[in-house]
């Protein structure tokens, strides 16, 4: 067994420490899921939504607790870590109130006397979630997951294990039966021999692009469902008509939210010649302004990045893009002092050959690169592996969501950063994922989409001819 030390990367004291637990554990604890299940999925969709119901009740009940522990633990400012646990209640609301219409068997007219489609559930879900949004991203899996009658285990990030715990804790408060919803604190060895498992149904990832590739071909070796949501690096195109004003305020919006490490946050700038100069120039003064500090005080904006590695790592992006002539218009340095705080950075007279403009960036680095116009811009938009999110600023929204309709991406937003909404599907394409997570399309992921087909016993003729 390993142990694990979650450290609060605003001091950088140690929080906690904890023990990983042994294979044959891990193991058990799918076993009582699988128990569980056989339980769990002859509870009606109405029994099922009040239980999320409950868990919503919970989070608000405990926001204020939750939310200070996912500060000390992965370092978000106080505000943002609120608005998330009141963000999974706000899911649980939504599932609880939609999901029986979502589940609904739907009619369909063939050759028989009855033609239905059933959704049912397929059994024990493994999700491995991140440190980045550690209640948000593990309810989003988990709510429609057990909504549609699975049971399933969590295997969170190690930075963020208190919170792993916790989330547990609420599900066992809100009513739900036990072994419903499990946490596991497991090293990558027991990770792929629970994924091997036949008490595994499927697999939903949130992680790095290396990580789905991994957990993809481990669950496709035993052919379990997988649900994977990867890295981006979303696209924000102003155009020559837009609102400059709107467009910086939402492009400081866009690249901050949890100190840029957020897979949907804005990370490509692209700005038409005509306005590039103005908005620049207000992006990196309003970027400039931001209060960095203590992430427990309200009046933060930003905290501390999640590590130590991660202030290194942005370090090295900006020596990069200096070197190959990136002009730095604020920030671009670690905070004196200690933590892990990186000021907010913004960078003009970028090239594709510089690794903030290429590679996916977590952290508040934002690279401008100037278009002559919509097609160019549009252009270099799809011109990346990634394709989660992006969004275009324009004041004319036809053209907006014509634009908005020629990205590549699994969310496109025409005035608005990128943002998730239960009552939308959530996901990418291209190396950004496969599947989709939130709305009616991720609560029917992990549920076996079953034809029911009823005939006459008089049916002869069709028996002998089957297809």
């Amino acid at each position: 067994m390993g142990r694990i030390q979650t450290i609060n990367p605003a001091t950088e004291e140690v929080i906690q420490e904890y023990e990983t637990m042994p294979k044959v554990q891990v193991l058990g604890i799918a076993q009582q899921c699988h128990d569980a299940f056989q339980v769990w999925k002859n509870y009606s969709v109405k029994e099922r939504a009040a239980r999320i119901s409950n868990l919503g009740s919970v989070l608000l009940k405990n926001k204020k607790k939750y939310a200070a522990l996912i500060t000390k633990e992965m370092g978000k400012a106080i505000s943002e870590s609120i608005a998330e646990v009141e963000k999974c209640a706000m899911l649980c609301s939504v599932y609880a109130k939609q999901g029986k219409q979502w589940l609904a068997e739907e009619v369909v007219e063939a050759s028989g006397k009855k033609h239905r489609v059933v959704f049912e559930p397929l059994g024990v879900i493994f999700s491995v979630m991140p440190w980045n949004f550690p209640f948000w991203q593990a309810l989003r899996f988990a709510v429609p997951a057990l909504l549609a009658g699975n049971t399933s285990i969590l295997k969170h990030a190690s930075i963020t294990t208190g919170c792993a715990l916790e989330i547990e804790q609420a599900f066992i408060e809100a009513g739900f039966p036990e072994n419903t919803f499990r946490t596991v604190l497991a090293d990558h060895a027991t990770v792929a021999g629970l994924i091997a498992s036949p008490l595994i149904q499927g697999v939903s990832l949130t992680g790095s692009t290396e990580a789905g590739s991994r957990i993809a071909e481990q669950a496709g070796k035993h052919l379990k469902k997988v649900v994977l949501e990867l890295g981006g690096s979303d696209p924000f195109i102003v155009l020559e008509d837009a609102d400059v004003d709107a467009a910086a305020k939402g492009a400081v919006t866009g690249r901050t939210l949890n100190c840029g490490q957020s897979c949907i946050a804005a990370k490509r700038f692209i700005v038409v010649k005509h306005v590039a100069e103005q908005f620049s120039a207000k992006f990196a003064s309003l970027m400039s302004s931001i209060v960095i500090g203590d992430p427990m005080k309200e009046e933060t904006k930003i905290g501390p990045l999640v590590n130590a590695d991660a202030v290194n790592t942005m370090e090295a992006f900006v020596e990069d893009a200096v070197q190959k002539g990136g002009k730095i218009l604020c920030g671009g340095k670690r905070k004196k002092g200690r933590g892990c705080f990186f000021e907010p950075t913004v960078i003009t007279n970028t090239s594709p050959q510089m690794k903030i403009v290429r590679e996916e960036v977590f952290g508040p680095i934002a690279p401008v690169i100037i278009v002559k116009g919509e097609k160019e811009a549009i252009s270099i938009a799809n011109h990346s592996e990634f394709g989660l999110g992006g969004s275009v600023w324009t004041k004319d929204l036809k053209r907006g969501e014509r634009v908005a309709r020629q990205l590549e991406a699994g969310s496109v937003f025409v005035n608005s950063v990128v943002r998730s909404d239960p009552r939308m599907p959530f996901g990418g394409v291209k190396k950004s994922g496969i599947g989709r997570e939130l709305s009616v399309y991720g609560l029917r992921e992990f549920v076996n989409v079953k034809g029911l087909n009823v005939f006459g016993w008089k049916s002869e003729r069709l028996l002998s001819k089957p297809l």
